[in-house]
């Protein structure tokens, strides 16, 4: 090495800054693996299912009960639809 000039050496230390950015990448690393991860699993989960749809095990009579307890049939009409299906079933 030529006198005068001078050198500077990296100590390997990293520093509170350096240690502080590493940690912090390091979790936002992983959650977005981790998240990314948990979404593909979610869409293929649900990949079977179409919104909106009722599950197959509920039976009509099940769906004459809600829509009459949303009010959107009346008594007599819920009534005589149940007297259908139990005399057709």
């Amino acid at each position: 090495m030529t006198k005068g000039i001078p050198v500077m050496y990296w100590n390997g230390d990293m520093g509170e800054w350096g240690y502080a950015l590493m940690g912090m990448s390091f979790l936002l690393f992983w959650g977005a693996v981790i998240t990314g991860i948990a979404l593909i699993w979610r869409s293929i989960g649900n990949a079977g299912q179409r919104g909106g749809q009722y599950p197959s095990s509920r039976t009509a009579e099940d769906l004459l009960a809600d829509r009459f307890a949303r009010g959107e049939i009346d008594e007599t009409e819920y009534r005589s639809r149940v007297a259908v299906l139990k005399g057709h079933a």
